[in-house]
């Protein structure tokens, strides 16, 4: 409870236009919002850009937070619009697939693998933009396909074949790695 007072204080502050307010607000958020931009955009300098257009539109915008979620799902909500924007002006390219067809959410029986993390990393970074975006909004931002759907201007289905594509080429580029990495 003592929290969020604390939160609704230092956006009240913000809402003020509290320099040092904000200076704190950027603080606590901006490495994980910057984070979100770099796995969604795939270059360092463009997940910079997107985050200091993100925190400036905050900053532009924060009156007219009304509290329904918390702040940092806000900040969060933004980062993600101002990523698709920028994504949407690559023409990233969604493969849309008819909506009739029934795309089959996989249950998989997988042990779990050792897999380093930056290879992982690395090979999500690999990924088409479609399904790197997708991906990392399911997975990692914790979307449901509707919400993609809502979020990107496709269909649920769009999505959920994308993440579908996303997840299999993602292994398929991991194995390859890990088998390259054995050989060497």
């Amino acid at each position: 409870m003592k929290e969020i007072n604390l939160q609704e204080q230092l956006v009240q502050q913000c809402i003020s236009g509290n320099a040092k307010a904000q200076r704190m607000l950027y603080a606590q958020y901006s490495k994980a919002m910057y984070n979100i931009c770099l796995r969604m955009l795939n270059n360092r300098m463009d997940a910079e850009d997107a985050l200091q257009n993100a925190f400036i539109e905050v900053f532009r915008g924060i009156k007219s937070y009304k509290g329904k979620s918390t702040i940092g799902a806000w900040i969060k909500r933004i980062v993600i619009n101002n990523n698709i924007d920028l994504l949407k002006k690559r023409k990233i390219y969604f493969e849309e697939i008819d909506d009739r067809l029934e795309v089959v959410d996989e249950v998989e029986h997988q042990t779990v693998s050792n897999y380093d993390i930056s290879i992982v990393k690395h090979n999500i970074g690999s990924l088409p933009d479609g399904y790197r975006v997708v991906l990392s909004l399911y997975l990692l931002e914790g979307y449901d396909h509707k919400e993609i759907g809502e979020i990107l201007g496709v269909t649920e289905a769009t999505s959920k074949s994308q993440y579908s594509r996303a997840k299999k080429k993602l292994k398929n580029l991991i194995a390859s790695d890990m088998h390259l990495r054995e050989i060497s």
